[in-house]
């Protein structure tokens, strides 16, 4: 008879280590159970014994088995809950058919409609894609042409070697060859990014089935040729606005587009470059004139060749013009000549935007050849401009100015700016203002106290306008601040940064009706005596 198993599992602790047997299984096996084993071992055999007990009937013990567990005693024993008997459903009448589920019951007219909703906050992809995966009625709804009314390409390998750009674009085109004839019928503005090699395919299924495209636009794509502008401009024939910034398109195909489609021309966007004269040649011949957009801008390598820019030429060509854009550009405009009658100028011209990041060119007898006919003018942005002066502002014919912005940035500290003559910017427009930058500029404590001042008064007794006023390393002083934030109560914009004669801690920018309400409090709590 062998120890104890307490006693053999002593002796095997003591023992060196070995590697492990079949007994070593059985008594990893046997040993936590803790009954009272015993071990017999031979050389042939391993034999396992109980010790001796108690022996019961085996009526007994089968009884034992079959009793049911009793909960422990307590107050936290709870009764156990009889079984539910689950009732037999009734079988699916022939009529009623199996249950579809709840998105088949939705009508399609509702589901079109909330996914009209989705599609208008967040576009249709990848939404429409993913809700096509639902089932057959959320298929059916998201494949309404009536969804598809704005769509952007591009491919997803669009930053990798061309080898696999070229094969994600084939791929890509493979799935528009089937969804742009089933989806794309109403397609109306459309926007390809990064096509490098297969642009061509796409514009010609873009011609083939997008018969109501209105605007397409081409951002960072290569290898546009005039044949395939011009067979879009035959096809589209509602083809109204194309923007060409940041992408290579020839110049010849770009005015072989214009001669095509200029009679309904609504928006042109180019990027400036060697061959933008060309374009631009094309639009002072009238080719376009119904033209109410214009824009261009400089790429990130930025042309040092200054562009001319005939400006009595452009108003003959362009009479409809609503807004220019000139950003960024270093341009010139081309003297008028001798003895040369005025321009016609831009009598619906809203918006003029002439910003830029280094001196131009842009003088008051400029500013003035461009707007001597633009009554209705609503945003003048002169970013940059450091010639033009107050005293060129206020002989400006617009009475209904509601954006200004006259802010210098990085170019102040080189120039002699003007020290007076802000009054006669806020006193013009002080009932129309809702936007003011007059960051950077040189104009003294006294001048602009009298300047912003005029927003004290307003004709009728109304608050005014202003909404957003930009002081930016002016010489503003804290009671000049404090007058414009407490008659102006509709200010959310308030920028304060490096302004030398306000206190520390307040030279910041301020968004939203609460920060400014707080920069008053502070800047009243900071004047009133100790």
């Amino acid at each position: 008879m062998a120890a104890p198993a307490s006693r053999w599992v002593r002796r095997r602790a003591r023992a060196a280590p070995r590697a492990r047997s079949a007994e070593d299984w059985w008594w990893d096996r046997l040993a936590p159970s803790g009954s009272g084993y015993h071990l017999l071992q031979s050389d042939s055999m391993l034999l396992v014994l109980s010790e001796p007990g108690p022996a019961r009937p085996r009526a007994q013990r089968r009884a034992a088995r079959r009793a049911p567990r009793q909960p422990p005693p307590g107050p936290r024993a709870a009764k156990p809950k009889p079984k539910a008997r689950l009732r037999p459903q009734p079988a699916p009448t022939p009529e009623d058919g199996p249950d579809a589920g709840w998105g088949d019951r939705i009508p399609l007219e509702v589901l079109v409609q909330i996914f009209r909703l989705l599609v208008a906050a967040d576009g249709p992809m990848p939404f429409l894609g993913r809700a096509a995966r639902v089932c057959r009625r959320w298929q059916e709804a998201a494949s309404q042409p009536a969804l598809w009314h704005t769509v952007t390409l591009s491919p997803p390998l669009a930053s990798r070697p061309a080898n696999g750009r070229v094969k994600a674009e084939k791929k890509l085109l493979a799935s528009l060859e089937w969804l742009m004839p089933s989806r794309f019928s109403q397609l109306q503005r459309l926007t390809l990014i990064h096509w490098k090699s297969q642009v061509q395919p796409v514009l010609k299924l873009v011609g083939e089935s997008c018969p109501r495209l209105t605007f397409l636009k081409l951002s960072g794509c290569h290898g546009v040729t005039a044949d395939a502008l011009v067979m879009l401009a035959k096809a589209c024939c509602q083809l109204h606005s194309l923007d060409l910034q940041h992408s290579m398109v020839e110049s010849t195909a770009v005015v072989s587009f214009l001669e095509e489609a200029g009679p309904r021309m609504r928006k042109l966007w180019l990027t400036y470059s060697s061959q933008t004269t060309a374009i631009l040649g094309a639009l002072l011949g009238s080719c376009c004139p119904h033209l109410q957009v214009l824009e261009v801008s400089t790429d990130i390598n930025r042309n040092s060749i200054p562009l001319q820019l005939p400006v009595e030429a452009l108003q003959k060509g362009c009479p409809q013009l609503q807004v220019l854009r000139l950003l960024n550009l270093m341009w010139l405009p081309k003297p008028p000549g001798r003895g040369a009658a005025p321009g016609p100028g831009f009598p619906s011209l809203e918006e003029l935007c002439l910003a830029s990041s280094t001196c131009n060119f842009v003088s008051n007898e400029v500013l003035g050849r461009l707007l001597h006919g633009s009554p209705n003018l609503r945003l003048l942005d002169l970013r940059g401009c450091a010639r033009i002066t107050p005293a060129g502002l206020q002989d400006l014919p617009c009475r209904e100015l509601e954006q200004l912005h006259l802010g210098l940035y990085g170019t102040s500290d080189r120039l002699t700016l003007a020290k007076e003559g802000s009054p006669l910017l806020t006193q013009k427009w002080c009932h129309t203002l809702r936007e003011l930058d007059l960051s950077g500029q040189g104009f003294s404590e006294k001048d602009l106290e009298q300047a912003l001042a005029a927003f004290l008064s307003t004709p009728g007794g109304s608050h005014p306008a202003l909404c957003s006023l930009n002081l930016r390393g002016t010489r503003v002083t804290p009671s000049t601040v404090s007058s414009v934030i407490s008659s102006c109560p509709g200010l959310l914009y308030l920028n304060l940064e490096s302004c030398r004669c306000l206190p520390r801690g307040l030279k910041r920018a301020y968004r939203g009706l609460e920060e400014v309400q707080w920069c008053l409090e502070q800047l009243l709590t900071s004047s009133s005596p100790s």
